[in-house]
């Protein structure tokens, strides 16, 4: 028997079942778990896990299918059987067999395969019967509905050119620019085909390097945005077929745009069909509520000490990056995980064995995920949304570190839409907040977020954030984009945000894409295109991004004028200069330290015509005086970028 699968390069290859060592053939000659198997499972170490949980359809020699075998682990079950269209979901009809004392059933039902419907009903530990979609389903019915389906692969992947490349990829010097997408609110309607022609036209115009999408793991309710996610191997069957998502990821490939996915280990919802008590106990999540419910989110939180539980989740994210090509994970609410006091009140959470509150079976779990990814996908980027201080986020696991490539930086975040928010004239009471970024920015390998987080749940609009005059609503947003380009570390968007929508999201209806219509929305955007395709051209904005050699300060205490202004240096010495005027008031003769003699250009300004602006640039060159100075025009409300001539 064998199982025949396809490498990324579109040749075939049997299975890790027929490379493992003793089929449990006693119980079942077509199994797909071997001794080898089920002792890496016991481990926790069963790095492809996907291949030997789940459902898979079994074919011959010659290709003719022979039937699908499923496998579950439900180690306090009374009883497993498979239900679905084969047998009109009748629970006594293919009842599943116990693998010894690994927790694992199993059966093999012949003349099925791809598109079955299915699930497994458990006999739980109190005799009760559930029925449970399978945790390792590769496919899922449309929500609401909640059944598993038999997936068999047939995609032919095209990106060859793209994963030889991304096998020598080094993040930390090099331009990221990220696109954050809601696939089912970008442009309601389009399937994950369409979405592919569309999303990379768009995107490969406007010159980011990468999409990040909110999750696509299959979550039964559309307004968690994919957050509660339920089938961690599933692509959301809202927009097709798995095979479909590939195509989307693959053509995004071939037009040279990477694609990230947010990723959801932190937490799973309380639905009885799917993980929540699947065998009549807390098996994936902690029978304590102190440590296995959150108090925020009513969902239930894995228990990363349990060797099966880690096993789970690992695999789940190595499954992406090798399976759909995936280039980077987001790993969200990771703050979440670390703390076991996380938004919790005294006597609501337990100490860890040393007394204090870090989670340390959290952290071995997050640094055995990242050390394992960069392993087996190598260049790709692993990301934590961590909120805290929690020290050495992105330092390497062997230093004690969680291993991640990046940490978003939600303090710059933070401090800079706080920054604007004060009206002009009272910016200079706040400067701190605009520069104090500066001060920690290579204590950690950081991306910069503008997401989707700071433009849902009445928090408004960018834009609503912003004091003044229309005209100065759409200035400072360009100038704050410019200081945010230049800025040390990668930078993210979410989705609307690089037109200035007017609203806030919803993840019900679609952006507001006819804006683009007036001159304003379209300035903005085509000045996002140009800080993109600027910023991906100079290096000296990326390749020392991680260290304090690519950055330093002109000016950075001028308080009265709303302005800074800072060099970034190339690893060959290439300089660029930005300088940010956040106030309405135009600086004529705006006087400034270079970093060296001779003469300079304007190579972008946030206040050209072409984007909305009001014209202020400086057409002739730029030339130091003897004193290593110069004086330039900063338009009021504008990001000023200079190159040597």
């Amino acid at each position: 028997m064998k199982i025949f699968g396809k490498r990324n390069d579109g040749t075939h290859h049997e299975s890790d079942v027929d490379r493992s060592a003793g089929h449990a053939s006693f119980l079942n000659p077509n199994s797909t778990l071997g001794e080898m198997d089920l002792h890496l499972i016991g481990e926790g170490r069963h790095e492809r896990l996907w291949n030997a949980l789940g459902a898979h359809v079994l074919r011959d020699d010659n290709g003719e299918l022979r039937g699908t075998a499923f496998s579950v682990w439900a180690p306090n079950a009374q009883a497993v059987s498979v239900i679905g269209d084969m047998n009109y979901w009748d629970k006594f009809t293919h009842p599943m067999t116990k693998i010894g004392t690994s927790g694992i059933w199993e059966v093999f039902i012949p003349d099925i395969g791809a598109g079955t419907k299915y699930k497994f009903a458990v006999q739980t530990i109190d005799w009760r019967w559930v029925d449970h979609a399978d945790p390792m389903a590769q496919q899922t019915e449309i929500p609401p509905l909640t059944a598993s389906i038999v997936n068999e692969s047939t995609y032919e992947w095209n990106d060859k050119k793209w994963m030889q490349a991304r096998s020598n990829f080094e993040a930390y010097k090099a331009p990221i620019s990220v696109y954050e997408v809601h696939l089912g609110s970008w442009r309601p309607g389009l399937n994950y085909k369409e979405l592919a022609v569309q999303l990379a036209e768009y995107v490969k115009w406007i010159g980011f390097t990468h999409v990040e999408f909110l999750p696509v793991m299959e979550h039964p309710f559309g307004g968690s945005w994919g957050y509660q996610v339920t089938s961690l191997f599933a692509p959301t069957s809202r927009f097709g077929s798995p095979d479909e998502f590939k195509y989307l990821v693959d053509h995004l490939h071939q037009n040279g745009i990477g694609v990230i996915l947010d990723w959801v280990p932190a937490h799973f919802p309380k639905g009885e069909w799917a993980l929540a008590k699947f065998d009549g106990t807390a098996l994936y999540e902690h029978a304590d509520p102190r440590l296995g419910e959150h108090p925020d989110w009513g969902t239930l939180i894995f228990n990363f000490g349990r060797n099966e539980v880690r096993n789970f989740l690992v695999a789940s994210a190595l499954y992406w990056l090798i399976e759909f090509n995936i280039d980077g994970l987001r790993v969200d609410a990771v703050a979440s995980m670390l703390y076991l006091d996380y938004s919790r009140k005294e006597g609501e959470w337990i100490p860890n064995r040393f007394g204090g509150r870090e989670n340390l079976e959290a952290v071995q779990f997050l640094q055995e995920a990242s050390a394992t990814a960069y392993r087996e996908a190598p260049g790709i980027m692993m990301i934590a949304e961590e909120s805290t201080a929690w020290g050495g986020v992105t330092r390497p696991t062997s230093e004690n570190g969680l291993g991640f490539g990046f940490k978003w930086n939600m303090g710059w975040m933070h401090d800079t839409l706080e920054y604007i928010k004060h009206e002009p004239i009272h910016r200079m009471y706040h400067h701190n907040q605009i520069t104090f970024s500066i001060l920690y920015a290579w204590s950690e390998n950081y991306m910069l977020p503008l997401s989707h987080d700071e433009v849902v749940h009445g928090k408004g609009s960018l834009l609503d954030k912003i004091p003044g005059d229309r005209w100065q609503k759409m200035a400072t947003l360009r100038a704050l984009y410019g200081f945010m380009w230049a800025h040390p570390g990668k930078q993210l968007l979410f989705m609307g945000c690089e037109f200035g929508q007017n609203d806030e999201w919803s993840e019900s209806r679609s952006l507001d894409w006819h804006l683009n219509g007036y001159e304003e929305h379209r300035g903005i955007q085509l000045s996002v295109k140009a800080l993109n395709d600027e910023y991906k051209a100079t290096p000296a904005l990326w390749d020392q991004d991680c260290t304090p050699d690519g950055f330093q300060w002109l000016v950075g205490d001028d308080s009265q004028g709303n302005t800074l202004a800072f060099a970034r240096y190339s690893s060959n010495g290439e300089v660029l200069i930005s300088i940010t005027n956040f106030s309405p008031v135009p600086h004529e003769h705006y006087r400034f330290y270079l970093p060296s003699a001779g003469k300079w250009k304007e190579v972008l300004n946030t206040d050209d015509l072409a984007y909305g602006g009001s014209g202020v640039l400086n057409t002739s060159l730029i030339e130091s005086d003897g004193e290593q100075h110069a004086t330039i025009r900063l338009a009021p409300l504008a990001t000023v970028w200079l190159k040597k001539a």
